[in-house]
């Protein structure tokens, strides 16, 4: 059984920079209360490549989680709660003992993001009728990921991922910003890459990309956004000066909105790629990020918040 909770407050990273906006743009809903149910899918993947040509993707046997949010002025406070579907594991498929904190703040001019994920336990269902196992393979990965939007004032984040506010013409922006990952993949005995059972690494970069949201009608928006960068690493901090290596990463963003006056539907994927080990025929890929559906009610009963 899997429960993660998540509570932590908005308001001194979302308005650390203070930003005003074209109301021609982006329009803030006046409800200060807003109830968010949701049903998400955390996921991380590890596709590896080897010399010999051969490629398998190593995938976690993890269920669904259902959820509810809540947030009192929009980004002061922020609490959500999920519990994991565990009767939609398929047994065959191995069992995965998972910590999935991930945390997508979305502010006026800042964008970041914290990934803190343990698995253990995977599955490779190229053979679907027999998937092979690989219950000790152990994957941790920890980063943080910023972002500068530069186009703050038409260009919404929060309206297409927080659906606190509603972006009521069509607008992108230029991106740009940077990340941190630590890494690590082991096994005793299942997992063999480059004659060896562990890969350690440690990366760090800049990336740079764009943003749109198209409106569509009164109601709907479709955003995307994605950026490419070049990390630079190691094995370990301390051999960055010695054995420097260059990694690509890519950070897509996809969601489509419902919004009406006091409610919205949502639904959104993020997604993060680095490499963990990259040589001239044989590589190794963390994929991870996270799918949600949510619905969102908003109701105006705080009347003592100003």
């Amino acid at each position: 059984m899997r429960i993660t909770i998540t509570c932590f407050l908005l308001s001194l990273v979302s308005n650390f920079c203070i930003a005003q906006i074209d109301s021609t743009y982006i329009k803030p809903f006046e409800y200060r209360l807003a109830i968010a149910p949701y049903i998400s899918k955390d996921m991380l993947f590890v596709s590896v490549e080897q010399d010999e040509g051969a490629s398998k993707t190593f995938i976690p046997n993890t269920p669904p989680n259902i959820g509810i949010g809540a947030s009192i002025n929009n980004t002061i406070i922020s609490f959500g709660y999920g519990y994991g579907f565990d009767f939609m594991r398929d047994k065959d498929l191995g069992k995965t003992k998972a910590f999935d904190l991930q945390i997508h703040n979305y502010g006026r001019k800042i964008v970041f993001d914290i990934f803190i994920q343990r698995y253990k336990g995977f599955y490779d269902e190229e053979d679907k009728d027999t998937p092979e196992l690989y219950p000790d393979l152990e994957v941790r990965k920890y980063g943080i990921y910023g972002q500068y939007v530069f186009n703050n004032k038409r260009f919404s984040y929060q309206a297409a991922f927080n659906q606190n506010e509603k972006q009521i013409k069509s607008a992108g922006s230029f991106l740009l910003g940077g990340g941190v990952y630590k890494t690590r993949i082991r096994s005793d005995s299942s997992f063999v890459y480059e004659d060896k059972n562990r890969i350690d690494n440690f990366q760090f970069g800049v990336s740079a990309g764009y943003a749109y949201t198209w409106v569509l009608g009164r109601y709907w928006d479709i955003s995307a956004s994605a950026t490419a960068g070049i990390n630079f690493g190691s094995e370990k901090f301390s051999t960055i000066g010695k054995k420097l290596k260059v990694y690509p990463t890519v950070f897509p963003r996809i969601s489509a909105g419902y919004n009406r006056k006091s409610w919205s539907l949502g639904l959104s994927y993020v997604g993060n790629l680095i490499f963990s080990s990259m040589n001239d025929n044989s590589s190794i890929g963390i994929h991870s990020g996270t799918v949600k559906v949510s619905f969102t009610k908003r109701f105006d009963i705080i009347p003592f918040i100003k």
